[in-house]
């Protein structure tokens, strides 16, 4: 809210990790649009939840590493 209130607006680039399971392992910001307001820590909070397919090589499932961009906006 406070974020909303300040109009902070933007892209939050993150690098994720994708284990053999689908989930999300390490999360790095990449290019962060706001640690004042916590929009990057939020970002990472939800990249988390996500699940995937994972990725596969031969025929097995392999961790991939992944480039995530999520966008905050005001309607």
């Amino acid at each position: 809210s406070d974020a909303m209130r300040a109009k902070v607006q933007g892209t939050v680039l993150l690098e994720c990790v994708v284990r053999q399971d689908g989930t999300v392992g390490d999360v790095s910001v990449i290019r962060s649009l706001d640690p004042t307001f916590g929009l990057d820590q939020e970002a990472v909070k939800a990249a988390k939840q996500w699940r995937f397919a994972p990725g596969t090589r031969q025929g097995e499932a392999v961790a991939v590493l992944i480039t995530i961009e999520l966008t905050f906006t005001l309607r």
